[in-house]
C-alpha cells in the first residue's frame, strides 16, 4: 500500500521540531532524517520536511561539509582523514566531502599540524620517545602518517633553530 498523503498538521509539527534542532547546531540531511524517523513520522512527512528545509537553504550538505572541515581544521587542528571519517559518519555524500577537503592543500595541512604540535608540545622532541609521542598525536588527530612524520621533523628543526 502506498504511503498516505501527509497530514499538514503533522508536517507543521515536524518542521517545528526540525527548526528547533537546526537552531541548536547545523546538521546534515541524514542527521535530520534520522531525528524525524525516530519520531515515527510517516515517510511522506519526512520527505516533505526535508524537501522544505532543503528548498529554504536550511539543509545543505555541501555547505555543512565545507564549514565543518574548516572549523575542525582551524579550531581543533584535525587532519583530513579524521574530517572525512566524521563527515561520512554524519551521512554526507562523497562529492560534498571531496569538495570540502579539497580546499586545503598539503602545505595548509602541514601548517595546521605544526600549530597543534606547537600548542601541545612547545618544546621540540629531543629523543625517539618524544618524536613517537608527537607523531602518534598527529595520527590520532587524523593526519596521514607521512604528513605527521614531516610535521614532527619540521617541528624538531624549528626547535633546534630556536635553541630549544
Amino acid at each position: 500500500m502506498a504511503d498516505p498523503v501527509p497530514d499538514l498538521a503533522e508536517i507543521e509539527k515536524a518542521l517545528g521540531y526540525a527548526h528547533r534542532s537546526l537552531a541548536r547546531r547545523e546538521q546534515t540531511v541524514a542527521e535530520i532524517r534520522g531525528r524525524l524517523e525516530r519520531r515515527e513520522l510517516s515517510a511522506a512527512t519526512v520527505e516533505a520536511v526535508l524537501a522544505e528545509l532543503s528548498a529554504t537553504g536550511l539543509l545543505d550538505d555541501a555547505r555543512f561539509a565545507c564549514r565543518f572541515a574548516a572549523d575542525k581544521r582551524e579550531l581543533d587542528q584535525w587532519g583530513t582523514r579524521r574530517i572525512v571519517e566524521d563527515l561520512e559518519r554524519r551521512g554526507v555524500g562523497r562529492e560534498e566531502i571531496e569538495a570540502a577537503v579539497a580546499e586545503s592543500g598539503h602545505r595548509d595541512e602541514l601548517d595546521t599540524a605544526l600549530l597543534l604540535l606547537e600548542r601541545r608540545m612547545p618544546r621540540a622532541p629531543r629523543d625517539d620517545r618524544e618524536r613517537d609521542r608527537a607523531w602518534r598525536l598527529l595520527v590520532r588527530r587524523g593526519y596521514e602518517p607521512e604528513l605527521a612524520y614531516e610535521a614532527v621533523r619540521e617541528h624538531q628543526r624549528s626547535g633546534a633553530a630556536d635553541g630549544a
